[in-house]
């Protein structure tokens, strides 16, 4: 976010914490928690289709591990790669690297070393709420998907930043924090899509009209329609630019 921008949103927030803070407390202890998805974090979409498998890896948070589906086919990380295969009409061998409540920093510091020597065709970045409840630097956010981005590209991978989910949607938040953190969600996504085109890597804005049918019981995470619709709007993003 800009310098002016990220000031003008503490003005906003700091004479509200007195009522925030207490919300926000209350809502971490009386959250519903849901597990990730069951299941291996890797498969093949499309096996039944001839040619190469397309190399996919998602990287990122609660939803690439699934959070609010019975099982990783069910959430993005399966329903983008059918999606893929089904476009490409080829067989999507993909991979889910995804942890509950990581944000872009720990991940580029925990989990890169993992799939430093590992090619892929497509990595997928999916990274914000942490970021954005955790109240990351614009330092600390920017430098870890730069660093993402950069390493994926050289090693000839075409790479993209999925949008930072709107939080002014998430029901599991009282109505005042969901505005604060929205707001706070959409300045990180300015950042992110400014990132991106300055290091040539694709967006994927949400365009999508957000419905109460597409959240998990949580009111956090998406349920399984909502990762549906989420990956077959992704992968159609994908062929089409």
């Amino acid at each position: 976010m800009s310098r002016w921008a990220g000031l003008a949103w503490w003005a906003a927030a700091l004479p509200l914490l007195p009522l925030v803070l207490p919300m926000a407390v209350r809502t971490r202890r009386t959250a519903l928690r849901l597990a990730p998805a069951a299941g291996v974090c890797e498969g093949v979409a499309g096996a039944e289709l001839a040619g190469e498998a397309f190399r996919l890896l998602l990287l990122g948070e609660s939803t690439v591990a699934g959070v609010g589906a019975s099982c990783l086919d069910f959430a993005l990380a399966g329903r983008l790669a059918l999606a893929l295969s089904g476009r490409l009409q080829r067989p999507v061998a993909w991979r889910a690297v995804g942890e509950n409540g990581i944000t872009a920093s720990e991940a580029c510091a925990r989990w890169l070393p993992l799939v430093a020597d590992q090619d892929y065709d497509l990595v997928a970045l999916v990274f914000g709420v942490n970021d954005t409840t955790h109240f990351s630097s614009s330092q600390r956010w920017l430098g870890a998907l730069q660093q993402l981005i950069e390493h994926f590209r050289a090693r000839g991978a075409r790479v993209v930043c999925t949008a930072v989910p709107p939080l002014q949607h998430f029901t599991a938040l009282p109505w005042l924090l969901r505005q604060l953190l929205g707001w706070r969600a959409a300045l990180l996504d300015r950042q992110l899509s400014g990132l991106a085109v300055a290091q040539g890597a694709g967006y994927c804005e949400v365009s999508l009209e957000m419905q109460p049918q597409f959240l998990a019981i949580d009111g956090y995470h998406p349920s399984a329609l909502g990762y549906q619709v989420w990956g077959e709007h992704l992968a159609q993003w994908l062929v089409q630019s």
